[in-house]
Formats: C-alpha cells, sequence, structure tokens
C-alpha cells in the first residue's frame, strides 16, 4: 500500500483566522480526535411491557443502560466533550454482561461515539427473551437520538442523528431483530450473531438498512454454517458485508469472559489467532465503515472497501457498490468534476471545509486555496485529490524543497519539518489517490504517529500555496 499526505501551510499574518478555523476543523473532524471516556447510568422506560432489568425508569419495563461518551475528562456524568456524536446502542452475548465489552468502548470512545450498552436479558435463568431484548436495542436507540432534544439531559445538543446497532452473538441475532422495518438507524452490524427464537434469519429479509456481518471460521458456538450466513444471505440490504475471520473465535470479539469462554473451550477447537490479533482485523474494516455510514466522511468508503481486500487473514463476500475516481479538471477559475457511473450529488469543498450549496458537477472558484470534490451515488461516494487554485489560475503548484521528513526509516513517529511556520491540513492517501484520513496541525514541526501502518513504503506528499514537497518513507 501506498500513503500519501497533504500538508497546506497558511501565512502567519492570518493567525487569528486560521486558528478559528483550526478549531472548527478539529471539531468537526471526531473521527481523529482522541477524547476521554465519559460514563453515565440511564434507566429508560417502556410503558407497554413489564420486567427488564434497572429501576427509576417509570411504570413500566425498565431498561437500565450503560452509556459512555467522548468527555475532555474521563469519570461518571462528566460533561459531554464539544461537538456531536452518533450514537451505538450494543447487545451483549448471552449470560455476558456490558463490562465485557469494555473493549468496544475503549476503542471507540476516543473517537468520537456514544456507546449504548442495555443491561436487560443478561441472566441464565429465566433464559432470555430474544424478542424482548430485540425491542430493547430498537428503544434505546430510538430513545438516544431523541436526548438531543431533551434540555435537562447531558446529551443535549450532543447527538448527531445518525445511529447504528451493533451486537454479539445473542445481541448481534438480536440487532438484526431489532433492525428489521427499522429505517431510524444507518445501518446494523452483527459479530458473530446467533440465531434467535423468534428468528433473526426470519427477520433479515426485513432488514434494509446497510450491514456488516463478522464471523469467525473456527467459531464452534454459533457455527457459521447455521448462524451468521443465513442471517446474512437473506439481508435485503442495497449494501452488505460478510468477513470471515480465518481461525477467528465466537468469544474475541469480547474481553475474556467466564462464561463465553467455558462454552468456547468445549465447542471450538480449531481457533488459531489470538484475541487481540481477531480485534484488530475487525476493527481495520469496522472503523471506516462507522467512519462512512455515521460521520459521512466520504473518503472512509473507499478505506472501508480497500480493508476489505487488504486486511490479511480475512475472506470476505459484499455486495457493497464500487465507485469510480473522481478527478477535478478546470477552465480558466471553473472547476469541474469528472467521474462515471449514476452520481446523484456532489459536495465541493475549500481546505477540506465543505461549502454549503456547491453541490453541482461544476464550481465557480472565487477564493485560493485547495478544492477537493466529492461524488455521492446512491451508496458509497469517491473523493478527488486536492486541486490548487491560487491568484486566478488552477492546478497542482510546483514542488519545493523547504520540508525535512526524519526518520527514514521509521517505526512509531515520523517527524516532519518545515522551514515555514503555518497550519497544515494533512491528508492520508492510498495509492489509487483515495483519502484515507486527515487532520490539521501548527507547524513548523509536525509529529504522524506511523506505528499502526504496515511495513512497507509510502509516498508524503504536500501540497499548498506556500509550501510543497513529495518524498517517499519506509515503514519497518
Amino acid at each position: 500500500m501506498i500513503l500519501e499526505i497533504y500538508l497546506i501551510s497558511y501565512p502567519k499574518k492570518s493567525f487569528m483566522r486560521k486558528l478559528l478555523f483550526l478549531i472548527f476543523q478539529v471539531c468537526s473532524l471526531s473521527s481523529f480526535a482522541q477524547y476521554q471516556v465519559g460514563h453515565t447510568t440511564i434507566t429508560f422506560n417502556d410503558p407497554a411491557r413489564t420486567g427488564g432489568f434497572g429501576s427509576g425508569g417509570g411504570i413500566g419495563r425498565q431498561i437500565q443502560t450503560e452509556i459512555y461518551y467522548p468527555a475532555n475528562a474521563a469519570g461518571d456524568n462528566v460533561a459531554v466533550a464539544s461537538g456531536q456524536f452518533p450514537v451505538i446502542t450494543f447487545g451483549h452475548g448471552f449470560a455476558m454482561s456490558w463490562d465485557a465489552y469494555a473493549n468496544i468502548w475503549q476503542h471507540y470512545i476516543p473517537k468520537g461515539y456514544i456507546i449504548a450498552f442495555p443491561r436487560t436479558e443478561g441472566s441464565l435463568i429465566p433464559s432470555p427473551s430474544h424478542g424482548d431484548f430485540g425491542t430493547d436495542l430498537k428503544q434505546v436507540s430510538e430513545k438516544m437520538l431523541a436526548l438531543n432534544s431533551n434540555s435537562s439531559s447531558i446529551f443535549s445538543g450532543k447527538i448527531l442523528q445518525n445511529a447504528a446497532i451493533m451486537g454479539h452473538s445473542m445481541g448481534g441475532g438480536a440487532s438484526f431483530l431489532a433492525a428489521a422495518n427499522n429505517t431510524t438507524i444507518k445501518t446494523v452490524i452483527g459479530l458473530a450473531p446467533a440465531e434467535t427464537n423468534p428468528s433473526a434469519i426470519s427477520a433479515s429479509p426485513n432488514v434494509s438498512v446497510p450491514a456488516l456481518v463478522f464471523s469467525g471460521s473456527a467459531d464452534g458456538v454459533t457455527p457459521p454454517a447455521d448462524h451468521h450466513i443465513p442471517i446474512y444471505n437473506g439481508l435485503m440490504s442495497a449494501c452488505k458485508s460478510f468477513v470471515s475471520i480465518l481461525g477467528g473465535a465466537h468469544c474475541y470479539y469480547a474481553n475474556t469472559n467466564f462464561n463465553c469462554d467455558l462454552g468456547e473451550g468445549t465447542s471450538s477447537p480449531n481457533i488459531s489467532i489470538t484475541r487481540e490479533v481477531q480485534q484488530t482485523k475487525t476493527y481495520a474494516i469496522l472503523d471506516p465503515w462507522l467512519d462512512y455510514v455515521l460521520k459521512g466522511n466520504c473518503p472512509s468508503y473507499a478505506t472501508f472497501q480497500n480493508a476489505l481486500v487488504s486486511t490479511t487473514g480475512t475472506q470476505n463476500q459484499t455486495i457493497c457498490p464500487s465507485v469510480s475516481t473522481v478527478t477535478i479538471s478546470a477552465s480558466g477559475s471553473t472547476l469541474t468534476a469528472n467521474s462515471s457511473g449514476n452520481v446523484t450529488a456532489y459536495q465541493w469543498n475549500l481546505n477540506g471545509t465543505p461549502i454549503t450549496g456547491a453541490s453541482n458537477q461544476t464550481y465557480v472558484a472565487t477564493q485560493n486555496g485547495n478544492y477537493t470534490v466529492d461524488a455521492i451515488y446512491s451508496f458509497g461516494c469517491a473523493s478527488s485529490s486536492a486541486y490548487a487554485f491560487s491568484n486566478g489560475t488552477t492546478g497542482v503548484l510546483e514542488l519545493k524543497n523547504n520540508i525535512t521528513v526524519t526518520p527514514n526509516p521509521v517505526k512509531t513517529v515520523l517527524k516532519i519539518s518545515s522551514s515555514i511556520e503555518g497550519f497544515y491540513d494533512i491528508q492520508i492517501l492510498d495509492l489509487n489517490g483515495r483519502i484515507l484520513k486527515n487532520k490539521i496541525s501548527y507547524g513548523p514541526e509536525i509529529l504522524f504517529d506511523c506505528e499502526s501502518l504496515n511495513n512497507g513504503i509510502y509516498i508524503l506528499r504536500i501540497l499548498g500555496s506556500d509550501n510543497n514537497f513529495q518524498t517517499k518513507f519506509i515503514k519497518e
């Protein structure tokens, strides 16, 4: 894989204006912010049903829910961080409690997601009601979204109206019960989803939202042929993917758990990878999926499709449509997006910020800067590389040699040093020019964490009105 990084520098004379721009970008690009983990407990109520778990929610069914969210300081009932965040409602496995999934919230809260864990249907005796659990997941998802307009809630004004339902094992099957005929969510994700009663397999033809199913090939607790594959095959989603993790287990999507591990110890003799490896492979595919579906980050769709084929030790089936490459051409100040296929809309961006109302195939540039465009299809989108516009002319600016990159080869942290102090918009792209992620930093020295990169050769490209550079470096 080849990785490219664009850097755009801004002159110091506009420091305050660009500082405000930086603050806005850092807040809006929450997929790159590293938040602390806040926690609170809310008991929701369904007056039409009885039972549940917890108290204090009112007359009816009690749905005590442990909620983890982005905060500036870790702790219980602390203030939610600034910005708005999408919601994931997560269903636990059979005889497993929410705290078995600390790996899930520890991974996703720092990336800017809110995760709600209903604690209902967690007992061995009496046996859990799968139908009630599916309804609980659906209701908690809807009630979490509604908290955005509740002025007395700590989540008032903090919840982006994009939601997912995800679950493991029993909670995975119940997630598909919750997703049936449900258009209030953007996606449903099953981690080794189990067949349920009522049947998740029978409910899957009523699921039309985009869906992911993760399966461990060595899972003997819920054998893929009897559980995961029939659920996936029945889905009517326009975009759905089945990811088989070779040698993967049933319980490894969670942390070590006595009940789950005890059952797997006697039923899954062919596990050949570690828990950490299985979770890493899952995140490699799930991270860009959530970033695209819940945060609307267009480049992440291409990253997701690339991850499906590039994540070693996995096999996949997918009907998620591919999208073509989009490029920008120019005639004077008129920029034109060039792409093939059925594009439903365009979104033009200036220096990484969407331009309000700029949704046509062409855009007349009125400001100097770097323009990109997102081509939006019925499902999926593609993003162009940056196109520079300066003093009435367009094109990629001449590369200059006022930047150094050390060390090379790099193992952990790459240091980018520039002779020009300023703001830098850093974009990471793959070999096909697809933007994988970006962040904004202030120079003249920037530290970039490369530890998560696979070993190999990458490209560092810097574009901007004052600072342009391109070189290769090696990750080892």
